[in-house]
């Protein structure tokens, strides 16, 4: 999936991943989409939650292997 921006939160867990995409998406304008790589099981509810809360659509959500891919659309 492709995306403006993506960041690599491999080896983070709860809540870096989180927190590193809240400050990617700060600096993104509205539309641009964030992908974001984790090996973080929990991060595939922690991304539903935080796109619900903050606004911001969760695009999609794939897991390749042992990673979680979550792409994000800036709102």
């Amino acid at each position: 999936m492709q995306a403006d921006k993506e960041i690599d939160t491999r080896g983070l867990n709860c809540p870096l991943p989180i927190l590193k995409a809240k400050k990617a998406l700060a600096d993104m304008s509205t539309g641009q989409t964030l992908k974001v790589v984790s090996t973080d099981q929990g991060s595939i509810r922690d991304f539903q939650a935080f796109a619900r809360q903050t606004g911001n659509e969760l695009v999609g959500q794939e897991t390749i292997n042992n990673e979680f891919v979550h792409v994000l659309r800036r709102r």
